[in-house]
């Protein structure tokens, strides 16, 4: 590489960077900005909840029939397309908030908004293939798990202090920063998949499907913390606002794990990943049956400090097993894994009592590990297999 390319490089991957953590914007600043918004329209915060639940229930549907409609496209033109349709839907969310129009509408482009997400994901994710070399890649993921956390704490609190203001305001901004990653995305992203006519038939492998489900579990536990905190805040006697005794330690937790992985910058083994996936274990079950709210939020911690270190080998592992002109749609299941993972414990939260709700996502939690260690005595040969 010429001394101009090296440069050249870095800021391409600064750009992926940027893409990465602003692509999650609307999903990290939306609870917050569409509560305001059902407030004042309607009075009532759960309509909030119900744009959020579209958004969620679209992302899962249409993951997987949006990627394969790309695969003749190189991966950021699709990227930014989607990108675009996402921009249009929610731009159109303040429109219809700007004319007061009837809240079903706001639902409707809610979900046309989150429809595209697992797909683009899937995309900016195959893109970063093109601009790290695989001795890098670990590090690469670490970082971007650390900047999706600062994303996930920061963009609530703007959400909340621009809709203070007004919530149009909230919803325009994560609007704007939404559309960022269709102006930053790489062109080196842009070759043509190659060898498409091979890329059909299914890609979920027993192994494929078993990383999916650690990553869907996963997600339910950290949503099981986050969706549930304020309950967890009152059932130990505080207000609320307390609920930032469960979520800040998390997520600082996240962001030190995703920092260890950065700078180890390697694939953990599966000795490495059985331990942590028993510490997430462990965290959900002191979060359940911690006596003290010291143990819970230890719990949190514990959660929180495997969870960059474990979606980086999931995405590893995925990228390894998956045929390259199948990568993004992959990748855009291992997004809807997770997001499948937040609708599993929304739902159980609704159903049950929090205590019991825990309990469940622990047992799921303890399942997959078991899966995977029974699988590690099945086959070593292969890291991600």
């Amino acid at each position: 590489m010429t001394d101009h390319g090296a440069p050249a490089a870095r800021r391409r991957l600064l750009g992926w960077f940027i893409a990465n953590g602003t692509l999650t914007v609307p999903q990290a600043a939306g609870p917050v900005a569409f509560s305001l918004v059902a407030l004042g329209l309607t009075g009532d915060t759960s309509g909030g909840a119900a744009m959020i639940l579209a958004m969620t229930i679209a992302q899962v549907v249409g993951a997987v029939p949006l990627t394969r409609l790309g695969r003749n496209r190189p991966s950021a033109t699709m990227l930014k397309l989607l990108v675009a349709v996402r921009t249009v839907a929610l731009a159109s969310i303040v429109v219809c908030i700007a004319q007061e129009a009837p809240f079903p509408w706001l639902v409707l482009f809610a979900a046309a908004a989150g429809s595209v997400n697992g797909a683009a994901y899937g995309y900016l994710r195959a893109i970063l293939n093109d601009l790290t070399p695989p001795a890098r890649l670990p590090r690469a993921l670490g970082i971007a798990a650390t900047l999706n956390e600062v994303t996930f704490v920061l963009a609530p609190v703007a959400a909340a202090g621009l809709g203070a203001l007004s919530p149009i305001f909230a919803v325009l901004a994560l609007t704007v920063l939404g559309a960022m990653p269709a102006l930053l995305v790489p062109r080196a992203g842009s070759a043509r998949p190659e060898q498409v006519h091979q890329a059909g038939g299914s890609i979920l492998s027993r192994t494929i499907l078993l990383w999916l489900l650690c990553a869907g579990a996963g997600g339910a536990a950290v949503a099981a913390i986050e969706i549930g905190a304020v309950a967890l805040a009152l059932s130990f006697g505080y207000e609320p606002g307390w609920a930032i005794l469960f979520t800040v330690p998390l997520c600082l937790a996240s962001v030190a794990g995703g920092t260890w992985t950065s700078v180890r910058n390697r694939m953990a083994t599966r000795k490495v990943v059985l331990l942590q996936l028993s510490t997430m274990t462990l965290g959900c079950a002191l979060a359940a049956l911690g006596p003290s709210l010291a143990t819970t939020i230890a719990g949190a911690v514990l959660i929180g400090s495997v969870l960059a270190p474990l979606a980086t080998y999931y995405s590893l592992a995925l990228d390894m097993l998956a045929p390259a002109q199948r990568r993004p749609e992959v990748f855009a299941l291992l997004r809807t894994a997770n997001a499948t993972g937040v609708i599993f414990a929304s739902a159980v939260l609704t159903m049950v009592s929090l205590s019991m709700a825990l309990i469940v996502v622990t047992g799921l939690m303890g399942t997959v590990t078991v899966m995977v260690t029974a699988a590690s005595f099945g086959s070593r040969a292969h890291p991600g297999g």
